[in-house]
């Protein structure tokens, strides 16, 4: 599935991801491949691109946003994000 992560200055991240886990408002939650259309708040938190099946990650501590997923494709819009070795 196709991953993008989007600030509004600019284009985070863009690239296909076996999954992502992300800081929902009521909970942190998974999408993986093919998951059902989903609009969501996001509250402040690290979001985790899951790269592969072989536990390949990279991580992103995120302010507060949204993200939708919508035929294999999710858009995460959010007021900021920085990498985290």
């Amino acid at each position: 599935m196709n991953l993008e992560i989007l600030t509004p200055e600019k284009k985070i991240y863009s690239g296909e991801v076996y999954g992502v886990q992300m800081p929902g408002i009521s909970g942190s939650f998974e999408v993986l491949d093919k998951h059902a259309p989903l609009v969501s708040g996001l509250k402040a938190g690290r979001l985790k691109i899951l790269k592969d099946k072989q536990n390949h990650i990279s991580n992103f501590d995120i302010q507060g946003g949204f993200v939708e997923v919508l035929n294999n494709k999710v858009i995460v819009l959010v007021e900021g994000a920085t990498p985290v070795e």
